[in-house]
């Protein structure tokens, strides 16, 4: 019987020797846990998003040996006791009924290791150490590695692997030219620089036998010079077909790649026309990815035929129970991901165990817990941005009394001002979420009205959760009619003039300068805007999928200065795997971009500034408009009220500290705390 609302979604997918219930992959995350070594809590992760419903789950990245691991350390299924852990996870998955496969991710010259290897010593421009070039002996142990992994994997009771051929790891990296420079017969052909992938599932189908799963993760646009064209894309995958792969997943871009691919300002489904591609050219079963994070996205992307599965990771980090609730016809009580990477990659990349910014439980469930409370509150929050909502929600889960007060007309408080910042449209479906959960859980809402501590009296606990102000910067001049903050512009919809420059170049300052360069639609909301923004062509037509005229942004809206006080980079505090686009943006809307500043005055002709201590080179930018991203300051003054009432607030989020607009910290700290009232 076919779902009413999401037919191809919940279709099973026969693969003959076994079948998925549903067309939901849980795409590989490399979270951090196995590293960790708390085999209760990975298992925990994994079995709840298999009682939430995933078709099939895949881990994060296994090395197959010590010089392939993405670091030093990095875990690898390489002992008897490796295979014992891990049978604690797969025994909790298949108990609440889901399926697991193991990724195996030989990193390559991507390793953070002086031990890496590669075809070639290419050096990365992601890594400081250059590939050793492996000799044929190197090549033949790499391949027995792979078969070894996926034997062992099948040992430790997966029901099947994940080969990872994609993303500039190690097996990609045979394949194209870019990095692949070799003479002998696993270089220079393509048929010669496909010979190692294809060989490595040859190998693994031998190891593990017909009754279990292989998915080849393929890459299906590599966006870097040099790369594979779609013909060599479905040469390679049908090889790899006739190898012995199960199921073909795509892969998208290299990490190196200057296009981004999985952000928050990336359009939704962005790269289902080119796993589309693929359709019908194999017999097997083809995943696509990237920027799917919806029941409705992944359904429409079933339905134009673009894959028979899709992929989905970060959604999971979000909501566990995402399949769960689809099922059940409440998408709108999915926690969305909103791509923003914050807790998830950049975690990941500084070495930090993965979490989600929406989901603070995500990769803590055994930590973290929303039990139901043993007394009921009574419990006032102040303040409906992202700590008082978390609060609110999950106080309200445990079973207390909530009512949520701000003195705005509606909730969200700064997320209101970054749905509009093109880009980051995902945050209007997290206030809509919100707004859903809210009422589910029969949250009382009171706006438009200030709280006072005699009407807060009779509450069991009370929740400051009021934000932050903009900080005042004092500069003379500051008060002329040519002078705007971040609120004004971003809230109350103030003009701005054709010549801009914006004080402070922290998120806020990014945020309004992407708001202000912007004029007419968005390209997140325009797959054909965005790909001629960022220079993403049809690997149809160019090798690597990167358009013979690069990047072709629109216009920008205004002429824009960026400032700063600090002598650095500017926009180095913004997030690590997503600082760098936020920048390539901004540089190709010709934002100009200026640190080491002193801000001198302001008058009628624009901003006075000079440079250094000894306040040198003074310079008059001329503009029609200032808008300061200063900073912020807490709103602390119901919480003081309330202390010296003799009352003991909870004080959390931008109240508490007013560094940048951390939603993160903010969301975290909520949650915490309600969790333990």
């Amino acid at each position: 019987m076919t779902h009413p609302q999401f037919p191809h979604l919940f279709a099973p997918l026969d693969l003959g020797f076994t079948t998925l219930k549903n067309r939901v992959l849980m795409g590989s995350m490399h979270t951090g846990l196995e590293e960790i070594g708390d085999w209760e809590r990975i298992a925990t992760y994994y079995g709840d998003r298999a009682r939430g419903g995933a078709g099939l789950i895949v881990t994060g990245g296994m090395a197959p040996n010590s010089e392939g691991g993405v670091f030093a350390g990095a875990a690898g299924l390489f002992s008897d006791q490796d295979i014992e852990n891990h049978r604690i996870v797969t025994k909790r998955v298949h108990d609440e009924g889901g399926k697991i496969a193991m990724q195996i991710l030989h990193a390559g010259r991507y390793a953070y290791n002086p031990k890496c290897v590669g075809p070639s010593p290419v050096k990365s421009p992601i890594s400081p150490f250059p590939p050793n070039e492996l000799d044929e002996d190197g090549i033949q142990k790499q391949i027995t590695d792979f078969a070894i992994a996926a034997k062992r994997a099948q040992e430790a009771g997966y029901d099947g692997v994940e080969i990872m051929g994609s993303e500039g790891y190690f097996l990609n990296q045979f394949i194209v030219t870019h990095t692949n420079k070799r003479t002998d017969r696993w270089g220079g052909s393509y048929e010669n620089r496909t010979r190692l992938p294809i060989e490595v599932v040859r190998r693994c189908r031998e190891a593990v036998g017909p009754d279990f799963i292989i998915i080849y993760r393929l890459s299906m646009i590599d966006l870097v010079p040099n790369g594979s064209t779609t013909d060599e894309v479905i040469e390679l995958a049908q090889a790899v077909e006739a190898a012995g792969a199960t199921i073909i997943n795509s892969g998208i871009g290299w990490h190196e790649a200057r296009v981004p691919t999985i952000a928050t300002s990336v359009p939704r489904r962005a790269f289902g026309w080119v796993t589309k591609k693929l359709m019908g050219r194999v017999a097997i079963p083809v995943i696509t990815s990237n920027r799917i994070n919806t029941p409705d996205v992944g359904e429409a992307v079933l339905a134009d035929g673009c894959a028979d599965m899709i992929s989905m990771a970060r959604p999971f980090l979000a909501d566990a129970d995402f399949v769960a609730k689809a099922k059940a016809g409440r998408a709108d009580l999915i926690v969305p991901c909103i791509a923003c990477n914050q807790a998830c990659l950049d975690h990941t990349f500084s070495g930090k165990t993965s979490s989600c910014l929406v989901n603070p439980r995500a990769c803590a469930e055994v930590e973290l817990r929303y039990e139901p409370t043993a007394k009921v509150k009574t419990v006032a929050i102040i303040g409906a941005g992202p700590a008082g909502l978390a609060t609110a929600l999950v106080a309200a889960e445990r079973g207390h009394k909530v009512s949520l007060f701000d003195k705005a007309d509606e909730i969200g408080g700064q997320l209101n001002m970054a749905k509009i910042v093109p880009g980051k449209e995902e945050f209007v479906g997290l206030v809509e979420y919100y707004r859903a959960q809210i009422a589910e859980l029969g949250v009382e809402v009171i706006l438009g009205q200030e709280a006072s501590v005699e009407g807060l009296a009779a509450f069991d606990e009370v929740v400051i959760a009021t934000g932050v102000s903009p900080r005042d910067p004092q500069i003379d001049g500051q008060d002329g009619p040519n002078v705007l903050n971040y609120i004004d512009v971003l809230r109350n919809g103030a003009k701005v003039g054709p010549r801009v420059a914006i004080i402070g170049a922290g998120g806020i300052g990014f945020d309004v300068a992407e708001f202000l360069a912007q004029d007419g639609e968005s390209p997140t909301e325009n797959l054909d805007l965005w790909k001629q923004e960022w220079g993403v062509g049809d690997p149809a037509k160019t090798r690597g999928g990167l358009s013979v005229d690069g990047p072709q942004p629109a216009a920008p809206a205004r002429e824009i200065v960026l400032l700063q006080r600090k002598a650095e980079k500017l926009g180095k505090g913004l997030g690590k795997t997503t600082g760098w686009i936020h920048r390539a943006a901004l540089k190709m809307k010709s934002v100009k971009m200026i640190g080491g500043v002193n801000y001198e005055r302001i008058d009628a002709s624009g901003l006075h500034i000079s440079f250094g201590e000894a306040r040198e080179n003074p310079t008059l930018i001329e503009v029609d408009t200032i808008v300061l991203c200063a900073g912020q300051r807490s709103n602390r003054g119901l919480a003081d009220q309330l202390i010296e009432a003799g009352r003991t607030p909870h004080v959390i989020g931008g109240a508490d500290v007013a560094a940048e607009l951390d939603a993160k910290r903010a969301i975290n700290q909520g949650a915490r705390l309600a969790a333990v009232l």
